[in-house]
């Protein structure tokens, strides 16, 4: 919805606190282009970009309650609270009175009714900061899931936050620096949960309130997965599961702007077009806008896979057949997806580089497209975390294994899909980031996170562990790319699998439940199977897909190329200039054993990352 930053000086030593917030507000304007509000009190400024969805005009930013005393409660909000009308009536019943129909002075109200406890009454997907003039503290709040991002950090005398990286880099006090933990998170994907990737910089845990005053700072968790026993029966269990995904699909079209959903034609983004269509037609609102991406040449070139059995677009078309939907389909080529302003864009959303390359540009050009018509977009995305849809909940492999699963699944792959993102550093830096070390003590500890329910069966036990470690950690790379790239579009992205409601009752089903015709995400299709095509209840899980056109390798070669010509490109020092020499000069030979796609895509990305950002390695 919108891009928040600000910052507090306890000592007011900082003497252009409003040019510092306007620096860190007109960076994040790809978030909200709609408009930029800031409000500043002494040593303290809160900033929105705003992309307006609820009450257009009503919900303007930061939004400011005066007390009797004086003291000013100010709110710089991100996000959806989707049963934000409900929480209107019972506060007025409570003798709050509004001023607009928004969301967002329900979200205030709330915060002076139950202060930083209001997140526990919240549905929805949010982040957000009050300056407390009454307490002089400023209280951050992330959502239960973290879908909406919020970063910190700690300055001298105070703190600056914001919903992006590079938000907070506007900062004086913030430097580009990035220590080994860092630039770990970026190579390999090992991440922990707090970690900002620059020195200093945290991501605030979902789930968590910070409070920030004058003595210190002081962090709780409000929400985390809880361990239950499930009494129901499969029927009634599946007629659960459906009822909760009909609430909080209904509660998510809520909108003031057009609307659509992400349509892949697999079972999760099919079952929330199905269902988003039938509110549609109840409501005769029209039908519904659905979006997909396709690479031109794909089918020709398509070769089956362990993540890909199959293509996306001829199961799309049965599903917009079927729902009689407004389709647009996005089909790109290398030359958009290698595009340098396109692929910088990346970069500048993300803040950082990562090795998906075509994946993340494929979907920026998808998103520009679903905002040419719609502000808003519904995605599948957390169904396969929740309901056990990936390969790694079907192999005993992976349960044995005691690392993180999709790392493993990686490892495991062959060819063009492996993931080897150090296979052209030096190898002293490789050793030195030790990634298989740090990822089984990142594993021990999201383990040791993991709640017990006392006489869990064995079976059902390592299902929860699987599913905890998926919704806690493969999610957020799942919700973070998503996030960064499609607000780069300025499009908001709900996620109706992951209200909280739903993710309890689920996340308690026994294993048995969730697998019991023998397949994947078995409770999912039983729930939905009135809504879909046979052919898509059916079809086998496939991942998004990357372009399969033998050019775009090429062309990664010979930008790879370009750069090392360059003997003042960044990168040069961090890679071992032999096997890229080697590999460029035969793509067949021995080097291919370890460098592929995601290799050459790290290398391009580091380079500009290096350079755009100033970055300064303390590794």
């Amino acid at each position: 919805m919108c891009g928040i930053a600000g910052l507090v000086d306890f000592r007011q030593q900082l003497p252009d606190i409003e040019d510092v917030l306007d620096r860190m507000c007109a960076v994040l304007h790809r978030r909200g282009p709609d408009e930029q509000g800031t409000w500043v009190g002494p040593g303290v400024g809160l900033g929105v970009r705003r992309l307006s969805v609820i009450d257009i005009t009503g919900g303007r930013q930061p939004m400011v309650h005066t007390g009797a005393a004086g003291s000013a409660v100010a709110l710089a909000y991100t996000g959806e609270v989707f049963n934000y009308a409900a929480l209107r009536n019972e506060l007025t019943g409570l003798g709050h009175t509004f001023e607009t129909s928004s969301d967002t002075e329900v979200v205030l109200r709330s915060y002076l009714q139950w202060g930083a406890a209001c997140a526990e009454q919240f549905v929805g997907m949010f982040a957000f900061a009050v300056w407390d003039g009454r307490t002089e503290e400023l209280v951050l709040i992330r959502d239960r899931f973290g879908i909406y991002p919020l970063y910190y950090a700690e300055v001298d005398g105070g703190v600056v936050f914001g919903s992006e990286l590079k938000a907070i880099l506007e900062h004086p006090a913030v430097a580009p620096e990035v220590d080994m933990e860092g630039f770990r998170a970026v190579i390999t994907f090992v991440k922990r949960p707090e970690n900002g990737i620059f020195k200093g910089v945290h991501e605030m845990a979902p789930g968590t309130v910070r409070r920030i005053g004058r003595i210190g700072a002081r962090q709780t968790t409000y929400w985390s997965l809880t361990a239950q026993e499930h009494t129901d029966d499969l029927d009634t269990t599946v007629a659960t599961v459906r009822e909760l995904l009909e609430q909080s699909v209904h509660s998510q079209l809520v909108s003031d702007v057009p609307l659509g959903v992400f349509l892949s034609g697999g079972l999760d983004s099919s079952a929330i077009a199905a269902l988003s269509a039938k509110v549609m037609r109840d409501k005769d609102t029209g039908p519904l806008r659905t979006f997909s991406v396709d690479y031109a040449g794909h089918s020709e070139h398509f070769t089956p896979d362990e993540v890909r059995a199959t293509p996306d677009h001829p199961f799309v078309e049965r599903m917009v057949q079927h729902l009689g939907a407004d389709h647009t389909r996005v089909v790109v080529g290398t030359d958009e997806l290698m595009d340098p302003a396109t692929r910088s864009e990346v970069l500048i959303a993300r803040d950082y580089p990562t090795s998906l390359g075509d994946l993340d540009t494929s979907l920026l050009l998808l998103c520009r497209e679903f905002r040419r018509s719609c502000k808003v977009s519904l995605t599948g995305d957390a169904a396969d975390e929740l309901f056990g849809g990936y390969a790694w909940f079907l192999d005993r492999h992976y349960y044995d294994a005691a690392t993180l699963p999709w790392l493993e699944f990686a490892r495991r792959m062959v060819g063009r899909n492996q993931l080897r993102n150090t296979a052209l550093l030096r190898e002293d830096l490789v050793k030195d980031l030790d990634s298989e070390t740090f990822e089984r003590d990142l594993y021990s500890d999201m383990v040791a996170q993991v709640p017990v329910l006392v006489g869990e069966s064995e079976q059902d036990r390592a299902a929860r562990v699987m599913t905890h470690l998926n919704l806690t950690g493969y999610l957020r790379i799942i919700l973070d790319r998503k996030d960064r790239v499609g607000m780069a579009a300025a499009l908001e992205g709900r996620v109706p699998f992951l209200d909280h409601r739903l993710v309890n009752y689920v996340f308690n089903v026994p294993w048995a439940m969730k697998s019991f015709d023998g397949r994947e995400k078995s409770l999912l299709r039983a729930a939905v199977r009135d809504l879909l095509p046979p052919s898509v209840l059916f079809r086998q899980k496939a991942g998004y897909p990357p372009t399969t056109d033998p050019r775009y390798n090429d062309v990664l070669r010979q930008r790879v190329s370009e750069m090392l010509s360059d003997s003042s490109a960044p990168v040069r020092e961090l890679l071992n200039l032999d096997v890229v020499h080697a590999y460029l000069q035969d793509p067949d030979g021995p080097a291919a054993a370890v460098v592929n796609r995601f290799s050459m895509e790290m290398a391009l990305y580091l380079n500009d990352w290096l350079g755009r950002y100033r970055v300064r390695l303390a590794i």
